[in-house]
């Protein structure tokens, strides 16, 4: 089920409608039909499963590549949820630090609410607050 007669492969509207119609074709069939493989010198055929993905992820209009500016380095982002240990602690990871500017040995005053914690910078007059 190789299309032979695309020398390049689908993208966008394309690919996507091609996709669907060959909802029956194994992941492997999809890519080759849509023009995601090469074939070596010895008449081996082998599909580029990567390329296909980033080209369907990319015309669903799905990010995968991070745009954030940075030294490179990998990592979680913040998810904006945290959960409380099994020792009982809440941990507030370096994301979040981050990105509000903290440095190691800022303080914090706690105040607990009813369902919040309210942490206010000592030394300065901002008020940081953290819901669970």
């Amino acid at each position: 089920m190789v299309n032979d007669l695309n020398k390049d492969p689908l993208k966008g509207k394309a690919l996507l409608k091609k996709v669907k119609e060959t909802e029956h074709l194994s992941p492997e069939d999809k890519a080759k039909t849509c023009g995601y493989y090469t074939v070596t010198k010895n008449g081996v055929t082998r599909v580029n499963m990567m390329k296909f993905y980033k080209a369907l992820s990319d015309a669903a209009g799905i990010q995968i590549e991070s745009t954030q500016a940075g030294n490179g380095r990998g990592g979680r982002s913040a998810s904006y949820r945290i959960t409380v240990q099994s020792n009982g602690n809440l941990l507030i990871g370096s994301a979040y630090t981050k990105q509000m500017g903290l440095n190691p040995g800022d303080e914090f005053e706690i105040s607990l609410g009813r369902k919040h914690i309210k942490l206010t910078q000592l030394g300065n007059g901002d008020e940081v607050e953290q819901d669970d």
